[in-house]
């Protein structure tokens, strides 16, 4: 008789809060970053009001953040070094692929 061998297969489901933790990190490790477009709270999740939102195709995120820039930085090139930090860490610590990372600038922090 043959043997039949079957594969598990298994699964892993990444939160979104982890996720939208993950972006947070992500960006305000970015020199020139003043801080994000509100705050990241509980309230502000289950709203999906919050500066970080995410949303799940399939597999897939789209991250959408707004962030707020040092006075006297280039915004652009604080944006841009945003999007490929965020996408680079999501990828990198939980595994989920991202489609894109929009940021937009909400505002100039004067220090």
């Amino acid at each position: 008789m043959g043997e039949v061998k079957k594969e598990a297969q298994s699964k892993l489901k990444i939160s979104e809060d982890v996720i939208i933790t993950v972006a947070k990190l992500a960006a305000l490790d970015v020199k020139g970053v003043a801080g994000l477009g509100g705050e990241v709270g509980k309230m502000s999740k289950l709203r999906n009001n919050g500066p970080i939102k995410v949303s799940m195709m399939g597999d897939v995120a789209a991250v959408d953040m707004k962030i707020k820039v040092k006075y006297g930085e280039k915004a652009a090139a604080i944006a841009e070094e945003v999007q490929s930090a965020v996408k680079e860490n999501i990828q990198n610590m939980t595994g989920v692929a991202v489609a894109r990372v929009n940021v937009t600038i909400s505002g100039a922090v004067f220090e």
